[in-house]
């Protein structure tokens, strides 16, 4: 299916599963940037730009790609890369609960109650841990205001992003039993290869998160998006 910013021809999903940090929730992009200090904090820093080749994984697997150029492949288990991702935890959990950069993306909570007023449930799911998870949805509210129906957080299931267990639990918690009515909402690679994975019709990727449209394209998602709020067009649903 060819990148389109067009209303799709599908019937409306039942169910859309959105990415948190980048395409739902507003940091000021400093995921890429705990990663790196976790990555130093082991004593193997790493650039922004490999930081970002790994966003939306879990995270124990990305140290574990980023350790493996300079110290040969490592298990995600293994003790440096629960270091790494201790110190990542620390770094994230302290961020998402205090600091005032954070918030929802322009648009997040007026999207998922014109979702829900159309009769589509809402999950999200993430790279992040659970503790991170409920770091977040504290803040913002989400579940206690019925916004979202369920998040699911990458150490709830066995495989991470690109594999499509992510989206596999959220069908599971919201009863949606067919992934061609599922659409895949964030804004990394990694993100795209979990819907393209999963089999969803609709893999959308939005251009205002960790990469550029530019750097989306060649993982073909089926539509590319600016703005969060210019998601509900493709489904016909009115904001």
């Amino acid at each position: 299916m060819s990148i389109s910013d067009t209303p799709t021809t599908q019937p409306r999903p039942s169910l859309v599963v959105f990415d948190l940090a980048g395409t739902t929730v507003r940091d000021e992009n400093r995921v890429a940037g705990f990663l790196m200090a976790a990555m130093a904090h082991i004593g193997h820093p790493v650039t922004l730009a490999e930081a970002n080749s790994v966003m939306g994984e879990r995270k124990p697997k990305a140290i574990a790609q980023l350790l493996t150029p300079r110290i040969g492949p490592t298990a995600m288990d293994s003790e440096i890369v629960r270091r790494g991702n201790d110190e990542f935890l620390r770094l994230t959990n302290a961020y998402y609960a205090t600091s005032p950069e954070v918030g929802e993306i322009p648009g997040a909570s007026t999207v998922f109650a014109a979702l829900h007023a159309a009769g589509v449930k809402v999950a999200c799911d993430t790279g992040f841990e659970r503790s991170t998870v409920d770091v977040i949805l504290k803040r913002l509210g989400w579940l206690d205001r019925g916004l979202i129906d369920t998040a699911v957080s990458s150490d709830e299931v066995p495989h991470g992003r690109p594999a499509p267990d992510l989206i596999h639990e959220a069908m599971r918690r919201t009863g949606v039993l067919e992934v061609t009515r599922v659409a895949k909402v964030g804004d990394t690679p990694s993100d795209i290869g979990e819907g393209r994975s999963a089999g969803c019709p609709w893999v959308i990727a939005v251009t205002y998160g960790t990469h550029l449209r530019s750097q989306l394209e060649p993982h073909r998602p089926t539509h590319l998006i600016d703005s969060l709020p210019a998601i509900l067009p493709l489904f016909d649903i009115a904001s």
